[in-house]
């Protein structure tokens, strides 16, 4: 059969979208929340994504009343500002859930039967369902803007370098980072958990608990990091690539773009990264990469593979 590439692509006002079920998630989560990037440089990434919009509210949803309550064995699940928790079987009708919280939710990960979504101000909550949502404690007031789950532990990451774990999404305990830089994306791969962000940061972890500070040969704010192919690939601005086989060493990537990345994923033998005035580019080894055409110019800040 004729295999079928279907790649999510999240546009300027947007939302995290993951999809589970009792055994895979879909590659390659990326963040959420209403945001504006007019130029290819932020020095303060949670700050503008602080500023909440109108469009948040233009999601086409059904009443939670109406909502059927049984468990979804399979299911996509998008958050974003205002506590905004949606869910759909299909990623055509979605129903509004309760989250709890009015912060910003900023991402969204499925790991030991379990959704957790992170945001602003610490904010952590949990979801067995997808349908009921529960708060739990992190320990920390900072900005929280995205999480993974590997090696039997969640790792979230956010503001000033910081880094918390759990091994149910429940409890949560600070780590040392070693670092004071903002942390805007995180991966497991290669038993090996990946974090990167602001100054060309990059730290790895094979536990999550010990944090080890990596040279990324590069002072350009890094968005998002992936695993795919027995390779990790961090993004950043001004079309800045690193490449890394084990997390230790990195190598220059180049993008084709001086443009912003800001989301990537891999799927189908296919890297594809995103970002600002609607760039697209593609990789089938993670090493030379092609431009796309794709008729916007609006900025894309994540995009994801399933099906």
């Amino acid at each position: 059969m004729k295999k079928i590439l279907h790649f999510l692509i999240i546009s300027f006002f947007s939302f995290n979208i993951i999809s589970c079920d009792t055994t895979t998630i879909l590659l390659g989560a990326a963040g959420g929340g209403a945001a504006y990037w007019y130029k290819d440089d932020i020095t303060k990434w949670y700050d503008d994504f602080s500023k909440e919009s109108a469009a948040a509210d233009e999601t086409d949803e059904t009443d939670e009343s109406d909502a059927d309550t049984e468990q979804i064995p399979s299911l996509f699940v998008s958050v974003g500002g205002n506590g905004t928790i949606i869910t759909s079987s299909n990623g055509t009708k979605w129903t509004r859930r309760t989250s709890g919280t009015k912060a910003k939710l900023r991402a969204v990960t499925f790991g030991n039967d379990t959704l957790v979504a992170v945001g602003f101000s610490g904010t952590i909550v949990t979801s067995s369902d997808g349908t009921v949502w529960t708060k739990s404690r992190s320990g920390t007031k900072n900005h929280l803007g995205n999480i993974t789950y590997g090696n039997d532990t969640f790792v979230a990451v956010g503001n000033s370098g910081t880094v918390i774990t759990s091994s149910d999404g429940t409890e949560w305990t600070k780590r040392k980072s070693r670092t004071k830089a903002s942390l805007y994306g995180v991966t497991y791969g290669n038993d090996t958990f990946v974090a990167v962000g602001n100054k060309g940061t990059i730290i790895t972890s094979s536990d999550g608990t010990k944090w080890t500070k990596r040279k990324s040969q590069t002072s350009q704010e890094f968005n998002e990091v992936i695993y795919g192919d027995d390779t990790f690939l961090a993004f950043g601005f001004k079309g800045v690539i690193r490449s890394s086989s084990n997390g230790e060493s990195w190598s220059k990537i180049k993008s084709g773009t001086r443009m912003g990345l800001l989301g990537a994923t891999h799927g189908d033998n296919t890297f594809i990264a995103v970002g600002n005035s609607g760039n697209i580019i593609t990789s089938t080894d993670g090493t030379m990469w092609t431009k796309s055409k794709v008729g916007t110019k609006k900025h894309l800040r994540g995009v994801t593979y399933g099906d």
